[in-house]
């Protein structure tokens, strides 16, 4: 089987067909592992429609789009005419050949299967009233709802952070961020650059309470942030028994992502306030980055 006639014309590409997919199924699960979400594999290509129609059901179903954002992070895996990536189909246990594309997987953070799942059955039952082929937004969301990751206790996270950090000899930097937080986002992209985290890691765990998706995270933001103003995200950098050494509420209120010079200047304050292994020149190349980032490209 090589995927059921499609109902479309030819449409955009949505899968990349030069990339590797080991790389792309390696980057989602870092994400996955960080965020505590699943993987999710859509097996298809760019000549199939229904996996574009299955695409449409993702991006544009408010209720399905907003729980791929919160739980999954996305792979689209292109198989071209079922000559490419038969070694991770094959992996992960994706009968393609048997059940059409699109064709989904679910993988845990670890890069366990915990589901594969053909499509015909998360289809539109063809009426007069449905006439248009699609898959049922009801059916799809019940899928991702049943294999989506389960929320862990905002005071387990934190005692394994601090658990790490004694072992370690480091500070704990506690963020608190959202999946619909832009600016969350924006930061945890920074602090996971290449030539960033290795310097944050000389002095720091990376802890993150999803304040959507960690029970008791208000409770806990609270008594951090007593004040509970200014958003997210919000930082408190906390000694390894779980002493408050400085948070973001700068004079201004919450710097969250700094990015004005004084909130740059606050979170530096924060870093020195708290400071092991972090030398002068890490401090300034870190003000340096975040300059960058804030500066207005030119023209």
């Amino acid at each position: 089987v090589l995927g059921r006639p499609g109902a479309t014309p030819k449409r955009p590409a949505i899968y990349d067909e030069k990339a590797d997919g080991q790389q792309q199924v390696a980057a989602a699960l870092a994400k996955a592992k960080k965020e505590n979400r699943r993987v999710l594999i859509q097996w298809g290509a760019n000549w199939c429609s229904w996996c574009h129609l299955l695409h449409d059901c993702f991006t544009q179903h408010p209720e399905v789009k907003k729980k791929l954002a919160y739980e999954y992070d996305l792979v689209l895996l292109d198989i071209g005419r079922h000559d490419k990536h038969t070694d991770l189909a094959a992996k992960y246990g994706a009968d393609l050949k048997k059940n059409g594309v699109p064709f989904l997987t679910v993988l845990d953070a670890d890069g366990n299967v915990l589901a594969n799942q053909e499509t015909g059955s998360l289809e539109v039952v063809p009426s007069e009233a449905a006439p248009t082929p699609a898959h049922d937004p009801k059916k799809v969301l019940d899928f991702l709802t049943k294999h989506q990751a389960s929320y862990p206790q905002a005071e387990a996270v934190i005692q394994a952070g601090l658990t790490q950090a004694k072992g370690s000899g480091k500070n704990v930097l506690l963020h608190f961020g959202a999946p619909w937080c832009g600016w969350c986002h924006k930061l945890e992209a920074w602090m996971a650059r290449p030539e960033i985290a290795p310097i944050l890691a000389k002095d720091f765990i990376d802890v993150k309470i999803d304040q959507d998706r960690t029970l008791g995270a208000e409770a806990v933001l609270k008594r951090y942030n007593p004040i509970a103003k200014g958003g997210i995200p919000w930082m408190v950098i906390l000694s390894p028994e779980g002493q408050p050494l400085a948070t973001s509420n700068g004079p201004e209120g919450n710097i969250g992502f700094p990015a004005a010079p004084q909130e740059i200047k606050h979170f530096a304050a924060m870093l020195n306030a708290s400071k092991k292994s972090l030398t002068d020149a890490d401090i300034t190349a870190l003000e340096a980055s975040l300059t960058a980032i804030a500066a207005p490209p030119r023209k």
